[in-house]
């Protein structure tokens, strides 16, 4: 099998012209029969089009549904060696976002396990190939072997913490980010196809009119990240891509949007590639569990802002520092929270604080909500310490999802915000059906008219999300009780809870 696999490649050597892509068959059917001999019928690989430097390794292995064995990076064996290749950034950001990667140039492979070299072998000498003219011959047969074996039997681990998943996830997004998103938008442009690019436009025109191109592939990347995630939060069964589009609740329209096209849509080879390999990091660990535990351990009470701050400081710790993301501490927004539960009661008159009728909460400027979800918290608590749990579903049902209102302008919190608010009603014993949402609504709290009819195919979402937030805009038009706005500042932003 080796010996026909080098005669194949010697026969590409003579061509002349070759190609580092004219090798491609030769390793495709070498690994094809090397998988079929040992019993591994399951496995197939795919070939991805070279297209630019950025974007996914040359080959995917997988099992032709969702779980992806690794990856193998191919160069040409004429010129430089592999130790050219494997400090280059591109080679260092692939090691660093797939853990089980081959790098190869068709003679020497090279294994690499989490970024670090764990196995290495020379099958053959090219220059008797090139300069003798001749097939060389096998070397280290049993040796090379063993590197395929380990390289088959590779799975993602079956246990995370909450950390090591926010990084193993931070670090397929950050992928996504640099080397797919900007590169599909840019063969978009070219190409004058509006998938991608759709979203772009309307994000820039209808929500955040200096978006840039790069703003928006941030955005775009965490958004699925995060619209993966919140799927995964929803089912203890498998998970993959196609599933996410189903699992995610039909009132939250504008992230079904997205997953219309990552779920179901002809998803570019570049993008598809790395989607599938955070869908099945997703995909083995138990989410439910982790956060469950987190929040049963007294690890903090918002265990899903401790992840999204994990996240970011392995994603984008630059970025994360020059936007200020950093989140107010949870005794200050307990603080801060409480007291105006106390308000709420002393001066307005209101016994039972948030959970008292006639008590509307809003968060103009909401972020991953972490102020309101401390104030339904609070909320809950008030209203099971006069009635007790009994009418605690109802309660929840008749004030706090009818009452309990939130703005957010950017998309990721937007999506981490819905996820907490479900997880932390999940925490109450209360499942949100279907046509059930939090009301957090994506949108510009400073715009007062909601956004018309968007002809971009797939966005319509957007203006029905604009017309809700506008009718909670126009209702309360007049902040505060008898005028009387309540305003606290935290450190990172300002803040305003309204009371009727």
């Amino acid at each position: 099998m080796l010996k026909s696999y080098l005669k194949n490649l010697f026969q590409v050597t003579q061509i002349g012209d070759a190609r580092e892509e004219s090798y491609y068959p030769c390793l495709k059917e070498f690994l094809e029969n090397y998988a079929y001999s040992t019993g591994k019928t399951n496995i197939h690989i795919t070939v991805l089009p070279k297209k630019t430097e950025a974007g996914n390794p040359d080959f995917r292995i997988w099992d032709g549904r969702q779980k992806i064995v690794g990856y193998i990076e191919a160069k040409n064996p004429v010129g430089e060696t592999l130790d050219h290749f494997e400090n280059t950034e591109q080679i260092k950001r692939y090691k660093e976002t797939f853990p089980n990667f081959i790098l190869t140039n068709f003679f020497e492979f090279r294994l690499y396990r989490n970024s670090q070299l764990i196995n290495q072998v020379l099958i053959a000498r090219p220059v008797i190939a090139y300069k003798v003219k001749a097939v060389p011959p096998a070397e280290k047969e049993k040796e090379f072997y063993n590197l395929l074996e380990q390289f088959f039997s590779f799975s993602l681990p079956k246990s995370y913490t909450a950390e090591s998943l926010a990084v193993e996830l931070a670090k397929r997004t950050r992928f996504l980010k640099d080397q797919v998103i900007l590169e599909e938008l840019r063969e978009e442009e070219q190409n004058k196809k509006k998938l991608i690019l759709g979203f772009y436009e309307a994000f820039q025109k209808y929500l955040i009119a200096n978006l840039t191109k790069e703003s928006f592939t941030d955005l775009y990347a965490q958004t699925i990240a995060y619209g993966l995630f919140a799927a995964r939060m929803r089912t203890e069964n498998s998970f993959n891509r196609k599933l996410a589009f189903d699992l995610i609740p039909y009132t939250i329209g504008i992230l079904r949007d997205v997953f219309k096209f990552i779920s179901l849509g002809e998803l570019p080879s570049q993008m598809e590639w790395i989607v599938d390999d955070i869908s099945e990091v997703l995909a083995v660990a138990d989410i439910n569990q982790i956060f469950h535990q987190f929040y049963s351990e007294g690890k903090g009470s918002d265990p899903i802002i401790h992840f999204y701050e994990t996240f970011l400081a392995e994603y984008d710790p630059k970025e994360r520092e020059r936007r200020g993301v950093y989140y107010t501490p949870e005794a200050v927004v307990s603080y801060i929270v409480r007291s105006l539960n106390i308000v709420l009661k002393e001066y307005f008159n209101k016994k039972e604080g948030f959970a008292s009728n006639y008590v509307t909460v809003l968060d103009p400027a909401a972020g991953t909500m972490t102020f309101i979800a401390q104030a339904v918290k609070l909320a809950v608590k008030e209203f099971t310490t006069y009635y007790g749990e009994g009418g605690k579903e109802e309660f929840i049902k008749r004030h706090i999802l009818k009452n309990f209102y939130a703005f957010e302008l950017m998309m990721a919190p937007y999506v981490v915000g819905h996820m907490k608010m479900a997880f932390i009603l999940d925490e109450f014993g209360y499942k949100l059906k279907k046509d059930e949402r939090f009301k957090l609504y994506l949108t510009n709290t400073l715009e007062m008219e909601s956004i018309k009819q968007i002809l971009i195919p797939g966005l319509s979402s957007l203006a029905e999300e604009s017309h809700l937030a506008e009718e909670v805009k126009k209702r309360n038009t007049c902040f505060g009780y008898h005028g009387q706005p309540a305003v606290f500042r935290s450190f990172a932003k300002h803040w305003k809870m309204d009371f009727w």
